[in-house]
């Protein structure tokens, strides 16, 4: 499997992956999971929202159990985020047939559509819209930078946006999500464990910091004369990192666009967007809103005009105890010591969907800590032991 999904959406020059959502590489994707589905006989479905299914058993049984990830990117992504997931659970389904278990409950495999926002800057898409969380009508407002909107793309990827919307009567079927995810961290690296249990998920968010200023000529107009919003993001770029310090927060500007984006020319506008995550929501609070103040002061000591707009927000995520605990219970037996439960900074359609239905994760060890990068990596014994993990999960959930 991974032989096969491996060349889909890889860059040559960088060695990462570019998949975004509703292109060309996506729909390869799709492809590659429709093809994976019936391969072993499942029922394949595209629901409402772009999100692919593969069945075993009637879904309308309800009370399924339902693992998966997803496989879209961020812009020369690695390998491993999103994909393991969807890979390991065709792998433990694989498992559980060669261990002969008999299903008490439906079973459904999972590629949720357009997780990591890369195309139109909005994070897990199609499990927001899936749970309520992402209307139909902001849907329709998403954009990418080529000012295409998220129906167009669907539809020119022969997907019916019309269709889009909350799935209430989808996620009443399902018993329980676990998902599978590398870890984008070293903490089981330090404590020496192939597999962990996820606790919960920090609360983050996405900010947009607009700096106004005014384009002149780089080689005419003297430093004293110029308003240039490079220097008022240059100084909040540093701010972010000293506020994130104290705080013990993490805060990142990642991406920008300036304009007129000329080499000779002083910028009349500098957009950066601001991703920043805590432990917990006060102290997220003070990080941006520490941030905002600086950007605000540099601002106005450059005659700069600043707008800052929050896009997207993610409160945060305590995985369900009674699950949880059962997972730890499950793999204790079948491990014979306790598995580390960790919390995470990084946002997963898990999380997502936890505020409708019971969810858990997994991770699988990370040996250097490195996610989003083409130096995302995790060892083959340790993916062997995640499948293992995952299938006496659903082995303890779905067949009893």
């Amino acid at each position: 499997m991974w032989r096969s999904l491996r060349p889909i959406g890889r860059s040559d020059a960088s060695g990462g992956y570019r998949r975004y959502a509703w292109t060309g590489a996506d729909a390869e994707c799709r492809l590659w999971f429709q093809a994976q589905a019936e391969a072993r006989g499942l029922d394949y479905e595209v629901d409402r929202n772009g999100n692919q299914w593969a069945w075993l058993g009637d879904p309308a049984r309800g009370d399924a159990v339902v693992t998966g990830s997803h496989l879209d990117s961020v812009p020369d992504g690695g390998a491993f985020d999103g994909p393991l997931g969807v890979v390991s659970s065709f792998a433990a389904l694989d498992e559980l047939r060669a261990r002969k278990v008999s299903f008490s409950r439906p079973l459904a495999l999972t590629n949720f559509g357009d997780e990591e926002g890369a195309r139109f800057g909005l994070a897990c898409v199609g499990s927001r819209l899936t749970a309520g969380q992402l209307t139909r009508e902001k849907a329709y407002e998403l954009t990418d930078a080529s000012g295409i909107t998220l129906p167009q793309a669907m539809e020119a990827a022969g997907h019916d946006p019309s269709t889009i919307g909350p799935d209430p009567e989808r996620l009443a079927r399902i018993g329980a999500f676990v998902e599978l995810h590398v870890e984008q961290g070293r903490a089981l690296d330090l404590t020496g464990d192939p597999v962990g249990i996820a606790s919960a998920i920090w609360p983050h968010g996405r900010w947009r910091f607009d700096f106004r200023g005014e384009a002149n000529h780089a080689g005419t107009t003297r430093l004293v004369d110029r308003r240039d919003p490079m220097l008022s993001y240059a100084e909040t770029v540093l701010a972010a990192r000293r506020e994130a310090e104290l705080a013990g927060a993490v805060a990142t500007f990642g991406k920008i666009a300036v304009e007129p984006n000329g080499v000779n020319a002083i910028p009349s506008l500098v957009r950066g967007w601001l991703d920043s995550r805590a432990a917990d929501q006060s102290t997220l609070d003070t990080v941006v809103t520490g941030i905002e103040k600086a950007a605000r002061e540099y601002a106005d000591r450059h005659g700069i005009d600043l707008d800052v707009v929050r896009e997207s927000f993610t409160p945060v995520v305590e995985f369900e105890d009674a699950l949880r605990d059962e997972l730890g219970r499950i793999l204790g037996g079948s491990t014979g010591r306790a598995l580390p439960v960790l919390g995470t900074g990084a946002g997963h359609d898990a999380g997502i969907l936890s505020g409708s239905i019971p969810t858990a994760m997994l991770f699988v060890r990370n040996p250097t800590g490195i996610s989003h990068s083409p130096a995302e990596f995790a060892a083959e014994d340790d993916c062997v032991a995640g499948v293992t993990a995952l299938a006496d999960v659903l082995e303890g959930l779905a067949c009893r």
